[in-house]
């Protein structure tokens, strides 16, 4: 019994952990290297994760620049962010990539709060398909005389207020991350 709620919560945290790392990548008006971490570059024939052929800073609140460990690197670095769609142009200027971004406007302001807001909801039906996993193994459990009906009882309570918890930790990540696609 204690298994299985143990997985069930590894499983749940993993849920959380995946929807923080796509409101990393979620754009809003702020520059953030975090945008580049799915960016692949074509390195000598692999693909690459930018963080590893280049560094990546933020110098101001609407620049990213990105210098690369091999000069020779820099057109395909660019290449690769324009592939990735991330709506940024990159300016080269032989040595480094400067990325712009630009203020969002309110329409697309709107767009990516809904697409933060779906991205929660995901998580939460992934949250409540692992408690539905979960009370089914405590009810085999229980069926097959491995635990009482009291102990059942206290194991499904346990994974309701855990999944309760994990629920209002999305909601509270993406009511934060709403706020701030929101400001100006």
């Amino acid at each position: 019994m204690e298994n299985t709620i143990k997985n069930c919560e590894d499983r749940m945290g993993k849920s959380i952990a995946s929807l923080e790392s796509e409101y990393l990548a979620l754009r809003t008006g702020r520059a953030s290297a975090a945008i580049f971490d799915k960016v692949k570059v074509d390195y000598y024939g692999s693909e690459t994760p930018l963080s590893q052929v280049a560094s990546v800073s933020v110098p101001e609140a609407r620049l990213v620049v990105i210098q690369p460990w091999d000069k020779s690197l820099l057109g395909a670095i660019e290449k690769a962010i324009q592939k990735a769609d991330l709506g940024l142009n990159p300016s080269n200027d032989g040595k480094l990539l400067r990325i712009s971004f630009p203020a969002l406007t309110g329409d697309r302001r709107k767009e990516l709060a809904k697409t933060a807001k779906t991205a929660a909801e995901n998580a939460k039906v992934a949250i409540r398909n692992i408690r539905r996993d979960g009370m089914d193994a405590i009810k085999r459990l229980q069926k097959d005389g491995d635990i009482s009906e009291d102990e059942q009882k206290s194991a499904e309570e346990r994974l309701q207020k855990m999944t309760d918890s994990y629920i209002a930790k999305a909601s509270s990540l993406a009511d934060a991350k709403e706020k701030e696609i929101m400001e100006i």
